[in-house]
């Protein structure tokens, strides 16, 4: 009697279906670990540069694109990034916190291993942690690049200013964080259709002869150009070249950083391969591998005259991406979790709308009955994982 009071019968009546998850995107996976490899590689390559035209020539090539490519995807995720509650207890936790563990333990590291007496300084970042002081400098300033009419040339024009400005000094690095500031915008600016155009069959093939044409230039530029431009880490006036080849050469190796990174994207599978997962860790392996690069400065490993070698160079390419890749994996994750991406909930004021929408999705009706099946999804709401 009582199952025909039911809509069907003596069945029960369907529940809403659930909202599907999100899932990664995986192209950019692939990009960002095939990026961090070339970045794990590059701080190889770097250490053998002296008198070594071929492995100069590779070097400034990958320098011109690695990092503008790592940081474009970075600012395209960076798009809805609004200063909301929830958004800066992601960046104070997986930035500015990371920021302050491994400047500590890389001033530790240098004191053990080179220099007794190094200095600990907050405002100047050890080796390659001037990234994440730019990344939060730049997620602060999405909201403005999000408002103004042209961010990309307006970024561009400070770039420019910057690189002939030297009393901007280096606390932060804030060079770097200015003179790359166009590649964050520009990840900004992108939207999923400019990415799809740069993986058309047509640009893959096109990409061949640019990147030839790249090789042949940086190999002619190796007696003409200083290496450190291409680190963009200082004013013109500071490397002894006149003032007005800042501007020139900011929007030079802007414009050869956007070229050589569409035919980076071009080449980025969009399938998932066996190193998908791991673009889920390139912080892990960014932040971790620079213990061994500076490890091997600071004993003298890497003067070994078998790197002198064609060999030896080969081997010390392959062993950096090996390196960088163990480090990306989900044992490294797991392990350094609490370090790299810590919660932090005891530090933080608990968000009004967060609760809000807790209480709503507990008693939709206004009741005040506590649904169970709604209790599990209340307590996910706060834990959704962010790449940085």
């Amino acid at each position: 009697m009582t199952s025909s009071l039911l809509p069907h019968g003596d069945r029960k009546s369907p529940s809403p279906p659930s909202p599907p998850s999100r899932q990664r995107d995986a192209f950019f996976d692939n990009a960002k670990y095939l990026a961090i490899v070339l970045v794990g590689v590059g701080h190889a390559w770097g250490q053998i540069l002296d008198g070594n035209r071929t492995v100069e020539t590779l070097y400034r090539v990958l320098y011109t694109f690695h990092m503008p490519a790592f940081i474009i995807v970075s600012g395209y995720f960076s798009r809805s990034f609004d200063l909301s509650p929830k958004r800066v207890k992601r960046l104070i936790t997986g930035v500015a916190v990371p920021y302050l563990v491994f400047e500590v333990a890389y001033t530790l590291h240098r004191r053990v291993s080179e220099d007794p007496q190094s200095d600990f300084s907050l405002l100047d970042p050890t080796y390659l942690l001037w990234f994440l002081c730019a990344l939060f400098v730049w997620r602060l300033t999405t909201p403005i690049w999000q408002t103004v009419r042209w961010p990309l040339p307006i970024s561009l024009g400070i770039a420019a200013l910057a690189s002939v400005t030297p009393s901007v000094g280096n606390d932060l690095n804030m060079q770097r964080v200015l003179q790359f500031l166009p590649c964050f915008v520009l990840g900004l600016v992108l939207r999923p259709e400019h990415f799809q155009l740069v993986r058309r069959r047509s640009v893959r093939i096109l990409s061949v002869p640019v990147v030839a044409a790249a090789l042949v230039i940086g190999w002619w530029s190796v007696p003409r150009m200083e290496t450190g431009w291409f680190y963009r880490n200082a004013a013109m006036q500071d490397t002894g070249a006149p003032w007005w080849s800042g501007p020139v050469l900011t929007l030079a190796l802007f414009g050869c950083s956007v070229v050589l990174s569409a035919c980076f994207f071009a080449w980025v599978p969009g399938r998932r391969m066996w190193f998908t997962a791991l673009g889920a860790g390139t912080i892990y392996g960014y932040l971790l591998h620079g213990f061994l690069v500076k490890e091997g400065s600071y004993t003298g490993w890497f003067q070994h005259s078998f790197l002198d070698t064609p060999l030896g160079e080969i081997g010390l390419t392959v062993l950096g991406a090996t390196v960088i890749t163990l480090l990306c994996t989900k044992p490294v994750q797991r392990v350094l979790k609490y370090v790299v991406e810590p919660r932090m909930d005891w530090a933080f004021k608990r968000d009004p709308g967060d609760a809000a929408r807790g209480r709503e999705k507990r008693d939709p009706a206004g009741t005040g009955a506590r649904g169970t099946s709604a209790e599990p999804a209340a307590a996910n709401a706060g834990g959704e994982k962010v790449s940085v």
